[in-house]
Formats: C-alpha cells, structure tokens, sequence
C-alpha cells in the first residue's frame, strides 16, 4: 500500500478557484530523462561488458547529480500557490517556509494537522483474480478507519480492473473515488529488472508534516534479519542501510521525487548493482534499500507500528505494548495466516474480522464535507422518495431499487472459447443452502460455467474454504463464480440470473436452476445440435425435457426411450431438496401473496404497454376482464 502526495497544477486561470479547490490528480506517465531499457540478460559475458560500459558512462553524471542533491539554494523556487522545494536543513527556515507555503504544499512539515475534507489518496498494484479478491480486506479495513474523502489508485491489468471497477459502481461508497491505469503500460518500465519476487489512515497522512530538509520517502525499517545477511550460510542480499526497509507501506512525496530526477537515479542504481547480484530477491524493495544506502537523506524512518512485519523471522512484538499502538499489519510472509508468531492469533482474529466484515455498513456519509454529486445516487434517492412509506407493498417496491454489491470472478478463471461458434455456458444462480450442489453440476458439465451466487461477506468467506477445500471445484478452472452480497429481506432471482448472464463468453447459454443436475454428455450433446441445427443462421431455442426424483442418491438412465422432437437424447433431473426461506414466506404469509399477486398484475400491465395486444395473451382472465 502506497500513500503519496501531490501537488495541485502549477498554473491556473482562477487563482480563486485553485485556492478553494480540494480537488487532486493523478496522471500516470514516463518521468525518465532515459529512454526505456530493453530487457537485458546480465548473465552472459558480452552483456555484462555492455552494462559495465553504460554503467561507467553515467557514473560521471549520478556523482553531479548527488553533488546538486547536497546543494542549499538560497530561496525556494514557488510555483503557483505551492511552496516549492526547499533543501534548506535549518529548521526555523523550514517552519517558515511551512506557514508561507499552501495548505498542501510539499514543503508540509510544520502543518498541524490533516484537515478533516482533505482527500488522501491511495495507490494499490493488484493483478489477478486472487488479489483482486484479497484486495477487498484492506479496502474495507481502510474504509472502516477513514475519517477524510479518500481517493484510491489502482494500478492493475485488465481483470483486476474488471473485478474491481464493478465493484465499486456497485458498492456506492460516498466520497470514494477510484482509478485505475494499466499495468501493463507500466510494465516495460521495471520488466528489465530480473525479479525472483512474487507474491485511522488519516493519521498515516499525517506523517507528512514530520518530513524534513530532502526527506521524499516515509518507511519502517525491516523488522527481519533479510538484510543482514545472517539468515543462512552464504546468504547475499542486496545492499541496504542498517536492516534496510520494508516497502510494504510507503509515503511518497511526488512533486519533490520528480524534481529529484528520481526515476534517474533508481535505474542508475538497479544498473549497477545487477552487475554483481544478477536479480532481485524482494523485488522493489531490493531498489529502495539500494538507494536508499547511497542517499540516507532520502528517507524519513517512520515508527513501525505503521508496518507491523508477520514473519517467521520478525522482531514484531517490539513495535507495540497495547493493540491500541497497532496501526498496519503486514502479513509479509509467504506462509500469510499460518506464520509463527508470538500474537498470530490475535492478529488473525483481526484480520477475520475485516474479512468478513459487512460491506454495506461502510457506504456512510462523511457529514460536513462537500463532496461532487453522484447522479447514480441522485437518482436513486429521488424515486425512493417518491414512494409511499404507507403502501404495504412497500418493501417490496423498495426493493427493485435496490443496488447490490457484486463481487465477479471471486475465484481464479481460465478459460477460452473454441473457435468453431457452438460453445455452450451453463448458467445458474443460487444461496449457501444449495453449494452442495456445486460438485455434482461440475462432474456432469464438462463446459464452461458462469454462477451467481447470493450470499453475505461471512458466508462468501464459507464458499471459499469449501471451494479451496474441494478437489473436484479447484480442478475446474472454466467457472465463474460471481458473488451478489446480500442486501434486504428478498432473493433477487433475475438480478443474480442477469449478472450471470452477462458473463457468459460464448455463443450459446444453457440456462438452469441450480437444482437440476444435467445428465452426463450434456455438454457435448447440445454442442453437436448446435452445429446440426444450423443455429447460427436460425432463430431456436432448444428444449431439454427434466425428470422429478424424490431420491438424493440415484443412477442416472442412460436413456428414458421417449421419442421427443427437440433433443430428444437430452435430458436433467430435479434434484429435491428443502424448501427455501421464500416460499415458506409465501405459504404462510398472506401479506407476502398479496404483493406478489399486485406487483405481477403491474408487469403484465407494462408489459402490454410495451408490446402492445400481443402482450395480452400472458395476462390473466382476471385481468382481461
């Protein structure tokens, strides 16, 4: 997790609308004097004479380039309402130049505090299904904390953006806004680095103000032995001050970084010490502890209990006396829940917590901010208020509107159509008291599966152990499972079945209820009747006959010898199975008929407005009289 600052234009039209404006930006662009690097092998002979060559031409110009860093200017240079950079190490001048400088100048170590309507941004890299996944944790531990408008950037590839763009149009958090820039467009600035690495904010932000003199970076320092070198026999990590940093939370000061012509000096570096280390054993954090060697000055060391490391190897119990000291936990090792530590139950407990923590609570106004409106929320407030609270169908009306939190891709998928045109998806919705079902479809349905799955934070965290835990689920990479968090008193059948529906990536879809096992060779079946049927070129709909069993154990027939017209060698069994929480509202609840009895009368209605007398015929006598 990254939290950075940064500076507002540096020109502006209005000077009364800059002074006013709490508005930030972020723009994600090549800052290098360099061009890029082509990704470089160091292994052979001849490419580690062509480093050593360009790392000798540019050793000239990384000593000017420390000699200017060690400069003092006279005065510090102003951009618009922003303070400038000031190296100046006297400590009156720096107070000073705090109380000159703008409310968010860069220059902000003297400020007194965070005012409670500054937005504090966010940077996250994520990537992938599981991340993405796993990314929710720290989002709702953050959302839970804040006390300030919060801007998130993430930086993902294009499933994460996916995942988590839906998301969050879904979850409709007030003074919440999210970004995201492609990683991939990023990724040739580091993927020549070789890498055996894989793997109350409002206070952090506070931090800030403590910065002094060059100071751009805020980090803990590493609570492991790593940088030592004293793990085990001929142990050769990279080059670090003291026990080096851990970068798993990091400030980052922008405007003062750009100036420092940062992105220079850290390919300076990382060229130069892969000369002898080859690649690198903790990814970026090797390159930050690299620098960081040779320029102490950067770095503002910040108390650990901003980084509270988790690892086998860890002195972590030294950075706090009480849980009220704790303010990040890091689970930093590869092992994640199942690491050996002193306090790992508590910080389990803890972060069990947020894992299953409800979602819904965190969509809460932060009163006495302003904020830009929402015309999604602006309109969805205004036609609940437009209906009647005294209706006794209300709820049920209430309920149409009601946006749920969709999580797609919950776990892991893979999978591409073939190119012939007669793929097949199953399509399915269901609750927690139907995953037993889960199994079996998949031992019958060899073909991609797209599942919307209606469930609560805690239970969604059930699912996934019985998802994890089961052999036949973890075998299946082609399905998709969606997750619809609950919300309200009602199952939202044709929500769940739309979201599924949309994630459908062929051709054709076998629609079902999760309740009806497909006989064996379905699959293959209907993709064969797909081609003889020229469905391409035709309108049709085919039909597969289902059999009612009151039996939860059976042999399936291979054939039932009826002679039907459409698939005839097709067919599924209903499986049985206790009745749901909403028809045993409906049998007994007379109110519950009722409105359903008048919300279906109000959509036969519409539904012959729209398409006129053909309509009708869907109607009821009662109606058509």
């Amino acid at each position: 997790m990254t939290l950075f600052e940064e500076t507002r234009p540096e020109t502006c039209p209005d000077m009364s609308s800059c002074g006013r404006s709490n508005s930030w930006s972020l723009s994600v662009r090549s800052l290098s004097p360099l061009e890029p690097l082509s990704s470089v092998a160091v292994g052979g002979v001849s490419e580690r004479q062509a480093l050593e060559l360009r790392v000798r031409a540019v050793e000239e110009e990384n000593r000017l380039l420390r000699r200017e860093l060690s400069r003092t200017p006279k005065t510090p240079h102003k951009t618009g309402l922003n303070q400038g950079l000031n190296l100046s190490p006297d400590p009156d001048e720096t107070q000073k130049a705090g109380h000159r400088g703008g409310a968010n100048s860069s220059d902000c170590s003297q400020q007194p505090a965070v005012d409670k309507c500054e937005t504090i941004h966010v940077a996250i890299v994520c990537a992938g299904y599981n991340a993405s996944r796993d990314v929710v944790t720290l989002v709702k531990s953050v959302l839970f904390h804040r006390r300030n408008p919060l801007h998130f950037h993430f930086i993902t590839d294009s499933i994460a953006q996916k995942i988590l763009s839906s998301l969050f149009q879904s979850w409709m958090v007030p003074a919440v806004k999210v970004n995201f820039y492609d990683g991939d467009e990023l990724k040739s600035e580091v993927s020549w680095i070789p890498n055996k690495h894989y793997s109350g904010i409002y206070e952090l932000w506070a931090v800030f103000h403590k910065f002094r003199g060059q100071q751009v970076l805020g980090l803990v320092e590493n609570q492991s032995d790593w940088y030592l070198g004293n793990l085990w026999k001929n142990h050769r990590p990279w080059p670090a001050l003291g026990r080096g940093f851990n970068t798993g939370v990091i400030l980052l000061l922008l405007d003062r970084l750009r100036k420092l012509r940062w992105e220079q000096m850290w390919r300076l570096t990382a060229e130069r010490e892969l000369m002898g280390m080859l690649s690198t054993s903790l990814a970026d954090q090797d390159i930050f502890n690299a620098v960081i060697k040779q320029n102490p000055f950067l770095v503002h060391q910040m108390p650990c209990f901003w980084n509270v490391q988790l690892s086998d190897h860890t002195r972590s119990e030294k950075c706090y006396k009480d849980v009220s000291d704790l303010k990040v936990i890091h689970w930093n090792s590869p092992k994640k829940l199942r690491v050996k530590n002193k306090h790992v139950e508590f910080f389990r407990n803890l972060y069990l917590t947020f894992l299953e923590y409800d979602g819904n609570l965190l969509r809460r106004e932060l009163f006495g901010c302003p904020s830009e409106p929402d015309l999604n929320t602006e309109r969805l407030q205004r036609t609940l208020s437009e209906l009647d609270e005294d209706d006794p169908c209300y709820e049920f009306r209430r309920e149409r509107f009601t946006v749920h939190r969709t999580h797609l891709y919950f776990l892991h998928y893979d999978y591409t159509p073939p190119s012939d045109g007669t793929d097949v998806t199953l399509v399915a919705q269901l609750s927690m008291d139907r995953l037993q079902m889960l199994e079996a479809i998949c031992k019958h349905w060899e073909g991609p599966v797209s599942l919307a799955l209606y469930l609560s934070d805690a239970e969604a965290q059930q699912f996934l152990r019985y998802a994890q835990g089961s052999e036949v689920l973890m075998s299946r990479a082609n399905v998709g499972y969606h997750i619809v968090y609950k919300e309200g008193q009602f199952y939202p059948v044709n929500l769940l079945r739309n979201v599924a529906m949309r994630q459908v990536h062929t051709p054709y879809m076998f629609l079902s209820d999760i309740d009806f096992l497909p006989m064996y060779g379905l699959y293959d079946y209907l993709r064969r009747s797909v081609g003889q049927l020229d469905m391409a070129h035709s309108k049709k709909a085919l039909v597969v006959p289902a059999f009612e069993t009151l039996r939860y154990r059976l042999s399936f027939p291979k054939s039932k010898e009826y002679e039907f017209v459409v698939l005839p060698n097709a067919y599924m069994i209903h499986m049985p199975h206790a009745p749901s929480f909403d028809i045993t509202k409906f049998r007994s609840n007379k109110l519950y008929r009722s409105c359903l009895q008048t919300l279906k009368e109000e959509f036969q209605q519409n539904m012959s407005r729209r398409f006129g007398f053909a309509a009708l015929k869907y109607m009821t006598a009662d109606n058509n009289s």
